[in-house]
């Protein structure tokens, strides 16, 4: 029995010739794809911890679109825990659960880092703001690590899972779970040419065992349809989009845009991504700090706010849960997106039966956080 059920909404959508036929045919089968979601059971439960605020390049964030010189602008990670029904039972599933601590090498950000020479410290201080990690989150909601079934990323830009999954000589902090990614993005994170490798953490992924990662060769539901992983190629070969029903409507998680703004520059007050869609008629605004597939990752932007439809508390914006959304901060003038979408929570959190047995013997979280 699995519980990882194929879609088949999007075969062929991105076949046509001329690829302005490619958007509409995309928005078509993404329309229909919200459809069918809506029509899903709910997640049974939905929530998401700040992590960390790191900076990252106007240019990459907004591109060809941002109209200030301000360098930078705050990016907050975060970490979402969703909990659904399937034919084996509640299952867990970490989304975006990004191991901060032990990623720091990935060489873009080692680079900034070594840049600034002595003074790295005290602007490491001022311009990185940690807020949280995944196991202080999770023990906060009370999640045992033994409990956590699933984990997956939009894409493995950064990302060092070895902690998490057994690696390198380390045991796996959660030892149930399964890593959910695209077969394209475990592989090509193999064997990256040189201008890919910047954005991935050296050896995040080694040592890892064939049977805690499940390739997925597409689009797929996951237990009761509550939530879905969609292939949306462009930000890297492998990008995938997370969809879940929740009370607020489809919330979608991806980093191909950094923010609300990204789906809606006509709307946004952030100066020149208005005038860049007037001028360009573009609809969205990349995040392109790697452009891979550059048509794709706009093909599949209007299949995410397709999906995800009008933000309900201001319907000119989309539904986006972004896993990196753009954060205003004094140092960086003129970035503070016109709408964010926060911290959400929707549902009721379950400890399994395993959580409960652990806590009356003392609880694992004693010997990991000490």
């Amino acid at each position: 029995m699995s519980i990882i059920h194929s879609i088949s909404h999007f075969k062929n959508s991105r076949d046509a010739a001329k690829p302005l036929d490619r958007v509409e045919d995309v928005r078509a089968a993404a329309a229909d794809f919200r459809k069918t979601m809506l029509a899903n059971p709910k997640v049974r439960f939905y929530k998401t911890f700040e992590l960390i605020r790191i900076p990252y390049p106007t240019k990459y964030g907004y591109l060809n679109a941002f109209d200030l010189p301000t360098p930078y602008l705050h990016i907050c990670n975060k970490l979402f825990v969703i909990q659904f029904d399937s034919e084996e039972g509640l299952k867990t599933l970490l989304v975006s659960p990004s191991d901060w601590e032990y990623q720091k090498e990935t060489p873009y950000f080692n680079q900034m880092i070594e840049d600034v020479g002595m003074l790295s410290k005290p602007v490491e201080m001022l311009l990185v703001k940690a807020s949280n990690t995944v196991l202080g989150a999770l023990k906060s909601l009370g999640l045992e690590p033994e409990d956590v079934d699933y984990l997956t990323y939009d894409h493995l830009h950064t990302q060092n899972i070895t902690r998490w999954l057994g690696g390198q000589g380390q045991s796996a902090i959660f030892p149930n779970a399964k890593l959910l990614v695209m077969r394209e993005e475990w592989e090509s994170a193999q064997a990256l040419l040189p201008w890919q490798n910047q954005w991935y953490c050296p050896h995040g992924i080694e040592g890892v065992e064939e049977s805690r990662v499940e390739l997925l060769d597409g689009d797929v539901f996951l237990g009761d349809g509550s939530v879905a992983l969609l292939h949306t190629k462009g930000h890297t070969e492998g990008n995938h989009s997370i969809v879940a029903h929740t009370d607020q409507g489809l919330l979608v998680t991806s980093e191909n845009g950094v923010s609300m703004d990204a789906y809606a520059p006509q709307h946004s007050s952030i100066k020149g991504l208005a005038r860049y869609a007037e001028l360009t008629k573009s609809e969205v605004v990349m995040n392109g700090n790697t452009l891979e597939f550059g048509v794709d990752q706009y093909l599949s932007m209007i299949q995410e706010k397709t999906i995800a439809g009008p933000y309900p508390k201001d319907e000119r914006f989309y539904n986006m849960a972004l896993s990196s959304e753009s954060a205003g901060y004094f140092l960086f003038p003129g970035t503070a997106p016109t709408i964010r979408m926060g911290e959400l929570e929707f549902g009721t959190f379950t400890a399994n039966s395993k959580s409960k047995a652990q806590n009356k013997r003392g609880g694992l979280w004693r010997k990991l956080l000490s």
